[in-house]
């Protein structure tokens, strides 16, 4: 089992902080054994809201958590919304010592209670599945390691969700990311208010898979799939609210040039995009004409994740220039490109970006093994140097 010591950290900061803090996530992305590091599953501090004697513990929940002190979990949070206005009382008695940890899988209506009923009491961290930094920990090897690239190849096939990545072979993997694929149709989008057909649901989540870093255009789908295209950006939206996809927003800027304004598409986890491409091998995911993208989309995600900018935004002119990603923090302009090559280049879109957008830096991100300078405010960057990437 690989020990998610960085969220356990995130985890420790938040509550010395906060009376309240949410963890937030897609199911099986491993909330509940983040929040056991804390509090024992066993313990009356404990609430499974999913498991029957722990939700009628709640059925009168002012005397189940008003004399409680020290740390409270409750799991599946999202399942009693009418926990939060109590929540929101007991966060503000200055005499009521207890703090609280929340763990709700994606929805819109999670959000949203927590963002009108604990607003300002709370802080939210999203879980998600593992990430490099997280498989890298598990090992002492160097960069560039037999382990570590055998690793990362690992989590780019499978993705992140711990029984994914940890399944014993790739067919068992694959069989794991079907069955969660469908009951998040099947189950989690209707239980979360979320009203959609699950046959339309799956086919369109089918077929985004092959818009996976392309700019989203409704029309196509719609047209493909017999509705309207305000249909299709609601399904879009429903899959972005339980954190399956980013949209990841266009960003422009008066520089005389016309500009991209839709956003790119990505499925957030590289397994699930996998099986919906029917990709379960190695080998096979080598040879796909979706590789390239895929990889694309799988090195974003590590990024935004290590890196946690303050905005991220893509670029793309008319004209041809782009850049794959464009990150602000701490008041700098922070570019980087994706390219699955063993020596990336400058090229001149990369130039474009760096001029026209002011960048401070720019970074390649490459499946390679050394970092080194490519021009002037460029640098290649190899994806495990991610684990320990600074972008000053």
């Amino acid at each position: 089992m690989i020990q998610r010591i960085l969220l356990e950290h995130s985890v420790r900061q938040a509550l010395s902080r906060s009376r309240g803090v949410v963890l937030i996530g897609p199911r099986q992305a491993g909330k509940s054994t983040l929040a056991q590091a804390f509090v024992p599953r066993t313990s009356s501090h404990y609430f499974d809201l999913e498991y029957p004697p722990h939700a009628k513990r709640l059925e009168q929940p002012v005397l189940a958590l008003e004399g409680l002190q020290g740390l409270v979990v409750i799991d599946e949070v999202q399942r009693q919304p009418d926990l939060f206005p109590l929540l929101r009382v007991l966060m503000d008695r200055a005499n009521t010592p207890g703090q609280f940890l929340l763990l709700g899988s994606a929805s819109p209506d999670l959000i949203r209670q927590s963002g009108e009923s604990l607003l300002g009491r709370i802080e939210m961290i999203e879980v998600g599945g593992f990430d490099v930094q997280e498989i890298a920990i598990k090992s002492s090897a160097a960069p560039g390691d037999a382990w570590q690239d055998a690793a990362v190849k690992q989590l780019w096939l499978r993705g992140g969700f711990p029984r994914s990545y940890l399944a014993l072979t790739d067919g068992d993997s694959m069989l794991w990311r079907h069955s969660a694929i469908q009951n998040h149709v099947q189950l989690d989008l209707p239980q979360f208010g979320l009203n959609a057909p699950a046959p339309a649901m799956l086919r369109f989540w089918n077929m985004l898979a092959h818009y996976h870093g392309q700019t989203f255009s409704a029309a196509p789908l719609a047209q493909s799939m017999g509705v309207s295209e305000p249909t299709i950006r609601r399904y879009l939206d429903l899959l972005t609210q339980t954190l399956m996809v980013r949209q990841l927003p266009p960003w422009h800027e008066n520089l005389g040039k016309r500009q991209v304004k839709a956003p790119k598409i990505y499925l957030r986890d590289s397994g699930f995009l996998h099986t919906l491409l029917g990709i379960e091998t190695a080998q096979q995911l080598q040879a796909h004409p979706a590789s390239g993208a895929s990889w694309e989309g799988f090195a974003l995600e590590q990024v935004l994740r290590i890196a946690k900018p303050d905005q991220a935004y893509f670029w793309a002119t008319h004209q041809g220039a782009e850049l794959d990603l464009l990150m602000f923090k701490g008041g700098r302009r922070i570019g980087v490109e994706f390219k699955r090559t063993a020596e990336p280049r400058l090229t001149t879109s990369m130039r474009i970006a760096q001029n026209d957008l002011k960048l401070d830096a720019l970074y390649v991100v490459y499946p390679g093994e050394h970092r080194y300078p490519i021009a002037v405010g460029v640098e290649a960057v190899p994806l495990w140097g991610l684990v320990a990437w600074q972008t000053q």
